[in-house]
């Protein structure tokens, strides 16, 4: 209840405060990608149970002659990519928060397509309401291996307490302000998961 009451309260101050910031984002992401302003997608929530989640677009909407689209290197522009980098395009998640969808510190929620490749004790990642940022994201991020941040997601569920999300969030506040771990080795953005025996 504790760490629910936090979540609301920082969250809710937090889109109040950063209103004008959400105002010229909005802008800036139709002047450079168009509309629709938002990404939606279904992600897993505690136990599992989806849920949308939203963040501001980073990505156009390019297409090769087949109609399919193109891979996120085709589609990041160098705005995307700035977004990306500043963590800003994560900002519409707070609404999530609000709604109990997610939490300000959590396990990352991923893909859906990745629920059936989880073994037992990475599942447990699902055990807490998922994070707008998480124990893997300030120690690594995208620069650490799948394993590795299934790890400390596990060790973040067995911990977790109100003092270490106030950590994490300084944390994840001086991590965004360096821009570091932001892309994962040779990739755009992150390789997918791909099971635990690829």
């Amino acid at each position: 209840m504790l760490k629910r009451l936090f979540d609301i309260t920082v969250a809710t101050t937090a889109l109040v405060v950063l209103s004008p910031v959400y105002g010229f984002l909005v802008y800036k992401v139709n002047k450079n990608l168009g509309s629709p302003v938002l990404f939606r997608q279904t992600r897993p929530g505690k136990h599992g149970v989806p849920f949308e989640m939203i963040k501001f677009r980073s990505m156009i909407d390019s297409k090769d002659t087949d109609g399919n689209s193109l891979p996120d290197s085709g589609r990041l522009t160098t705005f995307g990519q700035k977004l990306r980098s500043s963590s800003l395009d994560e900002l519409p998640e707070l609404w999530n928060v609000v709604k109990g969808d997610m939490s300000l510190v959590g396990p990352r929620p991923l893909l859906m397509e990745y629920i059936p490749l989880y073994n037992q004790e990475q599942n447990r990642r699902h055990l807490l309401r998922p994070g707008i940022t998480g124990y893997a994201q300030v120690n690594g991020r995208n620069a650490i291996s799948w394993e590795e941040k299934f790890k400390l997601d596990i060790w973040y569920v067995e911990n977790q307490s109100l003092w270490l999300d106030i950590k994490i969030l300084f944390k994840t506040v001086g991590k965004v302000f360096k821009a570091e771990d932001i892309k994962a080795s040779n990739h755009v953005t992150v390789e997918n998961f791909r099971g635990n025996n690829v």
